[in-house]
């Protein structure tokens, strides 16, 4: 057989809906995401973006030709292929009452999988998921406290989209990311961020504020 017998689907540009990311777009075309990352074609919205996991709605990403490749095997034979590639790594702390869930046993469900584990000493649950994961859940107690989670790409600190996701994942409240409420919802948890953070207290996000949020959530 040939190597390879010509595009398997053609170059496109995907328009970025809430929740894409590079590595989820990537792996639902079958390509690692480093490639489309360092494509030529998609320099600006690297340099924009910085992060292959946060890009906003109505970014482009451009996506090349994707090849078939052929491999010879003899026939009435069993073979083994392994699919290259790597999985995402979900990261998320969990407190009460504003103290760390430290050591506790936990579930988490991803696209009908079962991952279970046990949090860190700062109440930290990580693990692998699949690149392209939407939501999942995570229990506790045997399954008596869950928590439903949503997995993809964070919108962009710049945006106040960007701002309020972090805000509400943070333990903020915050009713709505885009509704007409939205601005006045996250003035209120900004205040009360800048307050804990000694920052003024203004409600408005400027660049410290920005700043401190992004590094309080990461």
């Amino acid at each position: 057989m040939p190597e390879s017998t010509g595009p398997a689907a053609p170059s496109e540009t995907i328009i970025a809906q809430r929740g894409d990311s590079v590595t989820s777009l990537s792996e639902d075309r079958g390509f690692f995401w480093e490639t489309i990352w360092n494509h030529g074609d998609n320099a600006e919205l690297k340099e924009k973006r910085k992060d292959p996991n946060i890009i906003a709605p109505s970014d482009s990403v451009y996506f090349p030709d994707r090849i078939l490749k052929w491999e010879s095997r003899a026939t009435e034979a069993k073979h083994t292929f392994k699919k290259k590639g790597v999985p995402a790594t979900l990261k998320i702390k969990v407190k009460r009452l504003g103290k760390p869930r430290e050591s506790e046993p936990y579930v988490l469900e991803v696209d009908g999988t079962l991952i279970s584990g046990t949090t860190s000493s700062t109440g930290l649950v990580e693990c692998d998921i699949p690149p392209n994961a939407r939501s999942g859940t995570l229990k506790f107690n045997g399954g008596k406290e869950r928590y439903a989670i949503s997995i993809g790409g964070l919108d962009p600190i710049e945006t106040n989209a960007g701002v309020r996701q972090r805000l509400k994942n943070l333990g903020y409240q915050i009713l709505s990311i885009d509704s007409p409420i939205a601005a006045n919802d996250a003035k209120d948890a900004i205040k009360r961020f800048q307050y804990r953070a000694n920052l003024d207290v203004t409600g408005d996000a400027d660049d410290a504020t920005r700043s401190a949020i992004k590094d309080a959530h990461s």
